[in-house]
């Protein structure tokens, strides 16, 4: 891991720090919330936006619930805090992460923003288009999901950038780092799947 003495910050001002947690919700389900209030607590942030994709290229249009059912699933379970339920992607007319995550920046040039996900999308990340272009442009928080620690930290992705990766007790600091920077975070495990819900539902 690099020491955070090591990584330059951008030379700017106080900037609100923006968490985007990408992803179908498919439902939205309670383990979001949880990463989310994680991610606000241990990341210092401002807010989180919730990017509800209108299709992930990598999962099957059959099974996807309409956008609008999956948009109000999420502001239910998201509530009236510091969580912000988005269609922006569909609005920018962006498909891939990586094209979502420029167009942002280029919209919100005052805002830092930290890309968060699961443990098992770090752990397949490098099937994303443009995946290296992701951590070249934006700091990436992972949050542990059961049973994915071990494939996440040994995937190609975690290997490729081992020495950006910031402890996890420095997360706090990690909007403010210059990109590639990212930190893996242990907490408090939620079961929540939305697999295992929508089997339920069947």
């Amino acid at each position: 891991m690099l020491p955070l003495s090591l990584l330059k910050p951008p030379a700017t001002g106080a900037r609100r720090r923006v968490g985007l947690l990408g992803g179908s919700f498919n439902p939205a389900h309670e383990g979001h919330r949880h990463i989310s209030l994680q991610a606000l607590k241990r990341l210092k942030l401002d807010e989180i936006w919730w990017l509800v994709s209108p299709q992930n290229p990598l999962k099957p249009v059959k099974g996807m619930a309409p956008l609008k059912d999956r948009l109000a699933q999420a502001r239910a379970i998201a509530g009236k805090g510091r969580i912000k339920v988005t269609d922006i992607e569909t609005r920018l007319g962006t498909r891939y992460t990586a094209d979502t995550i420029a167009a942002l920046q280029r919209q919100f040039p005052r805002l830092n923003f930290v890309w968060l996900m699961g443990a098992d999308n770090l752990a397949q990340i490098s099937r994303w288009d443009r995946w290296q272009s992701i951590f070249n442009s934006v700091p990436i928080a992972v949050f542990d999901r059961p049973a994915y620690s071990l494939s996440a930290l040994n995937a190609k992705a975690a290997q490729r950038y081992a020495s950006r990766r910031i402890v996890a007790e420095q997360a706090g600091e990690l909007a403010g780092l210059e990109p590639p920077a990212w930190t893996f975070i242990r907490s408090r495990l939620h079961p929540a799947s939305a697999t295992q819900i929508r089997a339920q539902r069947k």
